[in-house]
């Protein structure tokens, strides 16, 4: 999910130097230095680079091909949406992005960009986000593996009286689990709440959040106690498919031990991947830094399922890892990898990852789920492998070179 972008002073020449249509591909090489596979590995070019070696390039009418000729799914982030372009040239996109499947040994691979004689149709989306108004304000996100959501101010405020009206004040973040790789989120909607929690072939809602801090949530940890805010206030969406889904949700300030604290979430959403980024930067006066927590619920599972969970810590990658084991839903593994983590935690309702934060500064930390009948982890072993593995990738990024040609 994280990749340097590396030019070399003769492709920085090569590209900015040449006139005008010399050129009419863009050749991209990603390497990496791990034996390990990296399925989905999204590889990011910016659209200044494609534009400069492909003048007047259209975000629509591009073909991306690897070494074997395949033709790859794209997508073009726009970064401003209200940007004046006279010269076409893209000044409102921030990214080409496509992916590839490293196979383990396979350490280097090589693509073509190339202007494409009609416009491509939009390809399949694998991941996706939207505010859920319906639903007392959720905010949902999915990709090809999980769907997620969290909770807003509708769901927050009282209920009328005589009214059943869910009330519920939490900023913790909740699971869905898929059995397809196809998009849930509206059909499950459509289908209603009780019908989501029955496994009717798609997956389940079978994670309990309640006022903890689910799978990833945040709050502010002085030593003793944990001190959370509440239900989102504002969402963003910045990008969305079909192969990286980017939103914000901003929470209002809460009391931390005398400190006002606000927060904002950035959430990067990867097609194929168990795990999404958090960007959280907290915003506060006074000292001059925190310990922010990222926690895990120490009790997800329904009720009347017999669970058993088991908790992993590993301090070298910042990573706590967790096995549920049901009796009769499957069992399954939540993880969240904080690469600052300074330490351990825990409170009554949930087991934490701390590390130092300044105000204004991100937070990057990372959360991701899986389900014995939804994924390939069939084992506590296998789960907790494959979060070793991720740890790995989030230190040994992707490096990308760029080099215009005929």
């Amino acid at each position: 999910m994280n990749l340097r972008l590396s030019l070399p002073l003769a492709t920085v020449a090569a590209l900015f130097s040449f006139d005008a249509g010399a050129f009419d591909r863009l050749s991209v090489t990603a390497s990496h230095a791990l034996d390990i596979a990296r399925p989905s590995e999204t590889i990011a070019v910016p659209w200044a680079s494609v534009n400069d070696a492909l003048p007047q390039a259209r975000s629509q009418q591009l073909v991306i091909r690897d070494s074997a000729g395949r033709t790859l799914a794209y997508q073009v982030t726009n970064i401003d949406a209200t940007a004046k372009d006279p010269k076409m040239v893209g000044a409102a996109y921030g990214e080409l992005l496509f992916q590839y499947d490293f196979k383990a040994g396979e350490k280097t691979a090589t693509f073509t960009i190339e202007k494409a004689g009609a416009t491509a149709p939009p390809f399949p989306p694998k991941t996706y986000a939207r505010f859920v108004q319906e639903r007392l304000d959720d905010f949902a996100w999915e990709n090809d593996k999980l769907a997620h959501r969290a909770y807003g101010p509708a769901l927050k405020a009282p209920a009328a009286p005589g009214s059943d009206k869910e009330v519920l004040v939490t900023s913790g973040l909740d699971i869905w689990f898929k059995r397809v790789p196809y998009p849930v989120v509206d059909r499950w909607y459509n289908i209603g709440h009780d019908h989501y929690h029955e496994d009717q072939g798609e997956g389940i809602d079978m994670y309990n959040v309640g006022p903890t801090r689910g799978a990833g949530g945040t709050g502010i940890w002085d030593g003793k106690t944990l001190h959370v805010g509440a239900n989102y206030r504002e969402w963003r969406i910045l990008a969305n498919g079909p192969i990286r889904t980017v939103f914000e949700l901003h929470y209002d300030a809460w009391d931390a031990n005398g400190a006002k604290v606000a927060e904002v979430k950035r959430f990067t959403v990867d097609a194929g991947r168990y795990f999404d980024r958090i960007d959280s930067t907290f915003t506060f006066s006074g000292p001059a830094t925190l310990d922010a927590a990222v926690g895990l619920h120490k009790n997800p599972s329904d009720k009347g399922q017999e669970v058993k969970v088991d908790f992993a810590q590993n301090k070298a990658d910042g990573s706590l890892v967790q096995w549920v084991t049901q009796r009769s839903f499957g069992d399954f593994g939540v993880a969240v990898i904080v690469p600052s983590a300074s330490g351990f935690a825990a409170d009554a309702r949930n087991a934490l990852v701390t590390a130092p934060v300044a105000s204004g500064k991100l937070l990057r930390y990372y959360v991701g789920a899986a389900w014995t009948r939804g994924s390939p982890f069939a084992t506590q072993a296998l789960w907790q492998k494959h979060v070793a593995d991720e740890a790995l990738r989030l230190r040994s990024p992707v490096s990308v070179s760029l080099a215009a040609g005929r």
